[in-house]
């Protein structure tokens, strides 16, 4: 059986509502799911909130995706398998939501200022539910009302850094994201290595309290993969793997269950919750 440790939904800049998430990874037949959207568990947590976490037909795992930066460098941390209401944990979700708002205020000015006739309401439409508002919104309401011809153009054009609508956002250090993680009972994994495009700081963010690498990823080749593969067996890491499922048009994989990682990769990080709210 097949398992997948990376998706997005609505809750963040994904487009299937949690249920249509877990409805798709059914039908791919995967055995094991984990949610983790970034900077917030308002998706898991709309899951049990309405009965469906946890599930007697696939073993679902409470996940978050955090955006570090270190020296320039995009680093991201994966969160797994803790308490979805974990006091801490909540307080800096909120934090973070607060400064992705100011961040979006500022883009839109910013779109207005340089002749883009694009309003807030036009990305609250596209972001649905999501309290995690980010770029990826705006560029998929700059494509909806053809103000630009691809998510891609629209941040090659205005939204990537050194273009005139990027507002650089609000980031918590490494350090904290793993301690926030690990302070929630959960399992921290460094997200995507290869896209920190320099080993050199994978190699010191693994110095850190880290209990997984993801080493599978879409983006990683073979050379990647047994690179990756080794970092992870020579600390005696955890490897995880998954899609960074978004269900959005030109970004693969654009269905869930094309790729994937086995089994015993994910039965590591599933316990059934307790105590919950």
């Amino acid at each position: 059986m097949a398992s997948d440790l990376h998706t997005h939904t609505s809750f963040s800049d994904g487009k299937l509502s949690p249920e249509e998430l877990l409805a798709a990874a059914k039908e791919a037949g995967l055995s094991y799911i984990a949610v983790t959207d970034h900077d917030t568990v308002d998706g898991i947590r709309h899951l049990y909130e309405q009965g469906l976490y946890p599930s007697k037909t696939i073993n679902i795992i409470p996940g978050i995706e955090f955006s570090c930066e270190v020296d320039e460098h995009d680093v991201h941390i994966l969160g797994y398998d803790f308490d979805i209401y974990n006091q801490d944990l909540a307080d800096k979700i909120t934090e973070l939501s607060e400064s992705r708002w100011t961040r979006f205020s500022l883009m839109m000015e910013k779109l207005q200022e340089i002749g883009y006739a694009i309003t807030e309401s036009d990305v609250l439409q596209i972001a649905g539910t999501s309290k995690s508002i980010g770029r990826a919104h705006v560029a998929r309401a700059l494509v909806k009302k053809g103000l630009t011809g691809s998510v891609h153009e629209a941040f090659d054009k205005l939204l990537e850094h050194g273009q005139p609508c990027y507002v650089p956002h609000y980031r918590i250090d490494p350090e904290e994201a793993v301690a926030l993680i690990r302070n929630a009972g959960g399992v921290p994994v460094l997200a995507h290595p290869k896209l920190v495009q320099d080993d050199a700081v994978v190699e010191r963010m693994l110095a850190l309290d880290f209990g997984g690498v993801e080493v599978y990823y879409p983006k990683h080749d073979a050379e990647d993969t047994a690179r990756y593969k080794a970092m992870a067996e020579q600390r005696g890491l955890l490897m995880t793997g998954g899609s960074d499922f978004h269900a959005v048009p030109q970004r693969e994989p654009l269905e869930l269950g094309v790729f994937t990682v086995p089994d015993e990769l994910a039965a590591p990080l599933f316990h059934p919750p307790q105590g919950l709210q």
